[in-house]
């Protein structure tokens, strides 16, 4: 008798559904920027990056790549129906406020907006400066 073969379904880490609320997360930094969508529970949901959206080298530091990368990831967002979001911002990357500026755009309420950027109470010294 012949084996039963299991269909894999295309929905990878089980069901997908409407998410009402979420988290979204901006860590940006001096080379690239991140911003990844969770729920509440933190199970990421999406995610994108300069990097991802076909930014490369010095080109991913832009305010523009991160402007994409955020509306790469909210494009999910809303697809899924979330209507309240959060928003945890981290790192003191040049696309951070782009960033936030196209999540403030993209339609959805944001309940909460938070800065955790860890900063020192002079701990470790800084690089020295570049000479170019």
């Amino acid at each position: 008798m012949p084996r039963l073969i299991r269909k894999i379904s295309n929905l990878r880490g089980g069901k997908r559904g409407r998410i009402p609320k979420g988290v979204i997360h901006i860590r940006a930094s001096f080379n690239n920027t991140i911003v990844t969508v969770t729920d509440v529970r933190g199970q990421v949901v999406s995610w994108s990056s300069a990097g991802a959206c076909g930014f490369k080298g010095a080109k991913k530091s832009t305010p523009f790549a991160a402007q994409t990368a955020a509306e790469n990831a909210i494009r999910t967002l809303i697809d899924r129906g979330m209507g309240q979001a959060e928003v945890v911002v981290t790192g003191p990357g040049p696309g951070r406020d782009t960033a936030l500026r196209a999540i403030c755009g993209s339609g959805s309420a944001l309940s909460l907006v938070r800065d955790i950027t860890p900063m020192p109470h002079n701990g470790c010294r800084p690089p020295k400066k570049r000479c170019i």
